[in-house]
């Protein structure tokens, strides 16, 4: 018996990087999974995102562990969309035990103001929705887990160039750890878990980037990921550039499961020591 056995879990963002890596641990761990993601472009971002192959990729990985998934198309801003994609998974799979809300984009080293937007109307709105979806279908005792960074316990950065894409996810990320704490007083007389997780640099296709690469090293006209990797390591005090996706699934994993049932409203650091070593030192007394 697994961890999370026959479970079934919605993710959000689930076609390639953490939460395709949510979708196969869980999996590992006895859950079906309900796998949705846009498949889309977004004219702001300035990586390619995920594709409908990645998506089948996914659904080939969760499948290929003995486990159920269905997937459907959906972007987490098209609130009807997502909630006719949830609806879907759970009529297929029979329940809802939890949902993951994992997409997220950064719009960053862009200017304009729509890239402010993008991001928050992926990066916050996007986890309203995705936990708007699957409430009507969540029983008593069961669990949310939205994705954080671990920009949203840092200070905002300033000064450089103007980065509205950089700006806007900074906020979506700290407006998720503010709605999932006050969710969970909300959800807590039916024992529902609200929990986010909030990762530094994680190995996906959002940090390996060109725009990453800029914006990590702004003293270089055309840095690679090579001159990147150095900088990377600055955002840890454990001496590494990024954790792995699977590093996060394992905290996302524990949130699922009953091991967390009276766990809630917690900001879960999987930063390799990235807020505390940034934190202001105690005041004396």
């Amino acid at each position: 018996m697994g961890r999370v056995q026959d479970k079934v879990v919605v993710i959000t963002g689930a076609a390639r990087g953490q939460g395709r890596a949510h979708a196969v641990r869980l999996a590992e761990e006895g859950a079906d999974v309900i796998a949705i993601d846009a498949c889309a472009r977004i004219d702001s971002v300035g990586y390619p995102l995920a594709s409908l192959a990645d998506l089948e990729e996914t659904a080939r990985q969760v499948e290929k562990r003995g486990r159920r998934i269905v997937t459907r198309t959906a972007d987490v801003r098209d609130r009807d969309a997502l909630h006719a994609a949830v609806a879907d998974g759970v009529a297929e799979l029979g329940k809802l035990d939890a949902v993951i809300a994992q997409a997220g984009i950064a719009p960053i080293d862009n200017p304009d103001a729509q890239a402010f937007l993008d991001a928050v109307t992926v990066d916050f709105n996007g986890v309203v929705h995705a936990v708007e979806a699957a409430l009507p279908h969540l029983p008593d005792g069961g669990s949310i887990v939205a994705t954080g960074s671990a920009a949203a316990l840092l200070p905002p950065s300033g000064g450089g160039k103007p980065d509205n894409g950089k700006l806007g996810y900074s906020f979506a990320k700290r407006s998720v750890a503010g709605f999932v704490n006050d969710l969970a007083l909300a959800l807590a007389p039916r024992k529902i878990r609200v929990n986010a997780v909030h990762p530094t640099n994680t190995n996906t296709p959002m940090l390996n980037s060109d725009p990453m690469y800029r914006v990590f090293r702004p003293d270089l006209p055309s840095p690679t990921r090579e001159d990147a990797l150095g900088a990377f390591t600055s955002m840890s005090a454990m001496d590494v550039p990024y954790v792995e996706p699977e590093d996060v699934a394992e905290a996302v994993l524990y949130l699922v499961s009953d091991a967390s049932r009276f766990v809630t409203g917690l900001q879960l650091r999987v930063d390799a020591g990235a807020i505390v070593a940034r934190r202001p030192p105690q005041p004396d007394f």
